[in-house]
């Protein structure tokens, strides 16, 4: 089995970290650059920054605070929000990323991936999907979780995965922010189809949870969480300590 990732995400809304419940009501939560340095010291594999409003209102993602939370981490930094175009992955690069998240990029252009993969590398291309149940059908939602696409979310995730993406995110929106464990069906679905890692994002509520998650899927690459995080409710060494006493494969 290989190593677990445990990755802290920042979800920023005009420059501030916020949580919400089934991507609803967002609530204030810190400074993505305090947080940011406290998870790279607290001994979190990589961590995940999402402009989460940025496709949303149809700009740019904020590259300055980018800028200062890179500046502060030494561990693997995915960046997404409003990526639209290859020019938006140089700069998002340049400002000290390490992988790119697309989603509502890919979809109006899903060539995007070609271009990125080709250009930058397989690795460094992200897809991240927003997946909500719609009358017992997994469907792609786009703009933060906003928008029905109406497309069928495996077959979606498996395109993308052959056009070049090297890593899916899996966003549930079912479970986002309700602390009642990850959302397994979803999840085994989208390991079943690809051969890339998969990152289980939305539902964590306890240490247990990220056990079961590793258990129940041991091809999972990683688990995401954020709000169990910034509010202290798992500590990522305790996390990783129960997992080796687990006998799942965690980096101290």
């Amino acid at each position: 089995m290989i190593t677990k990732r445990i990755i802290p995400c920042l979800d920023v809304k005009d420059g501030r970290v916020v949580k919400g419940v089934n991507f609803a009501g967002l609530s204030d939560v810190s400074s993505p650059i305090e947080l940011a340095k406290y998870y790279s010291l607290a001994g979190a594999d990589e961590l995940v920054f999402y402009d989460i409003t940025a496709s949303y209102e149809g700009r740019r993602l904020f590259t300055d605070i980018l800028r200062e939370v890179a500046g502060q981490i030494f561990i693997p930094l995915t960046v997404g929000g409003g990526i639209n175009t290859v020019e938006d992955f140089d700069r998002v690069l340049k400002c000290g990323a390490d992988k790119v998240s697309v989603n509502s990029g890919a979809i109006r252009n899903p060539s995007l991936i070609d271009e990125a993969a080709k250009r930058y590398g397989n690795q460094c291309v992200v897809i991240s999907a927003d997946v909500k149940r719609v009358d017992g059908v997994f469907r792609v939602f786009a703009k933060g979780g906003r928008e029905n696409t109406g497309k069928e979310a495996i077959c979606w995730i498996k395109e993308c995965v052959e056009r070049g993406a090297g890593e899916v995110v899996l966003n549930s929106i079912d479970t986002d922010g309700v602390k009642a464990g990850f959302d397994l069906p979803m999840l085994q679905a989208v390991c079943d189809a690809v051969k890339v890692p998969v990152v289980a994002s939305g539902g964590a509520g306890s240490i247990e949870d990220f056990v079961t998650l590793f258990n129940e899927i041991p091809d999972m690459s990683a688990g995401l969480a954020a709000s169990i995080f910034h509010f202290g409710e798992v500590r990522i060494p305790d996390l990783k300590r129960a997992l080796k006493e687990k006998n799942i494969p965690a980096r101290l």
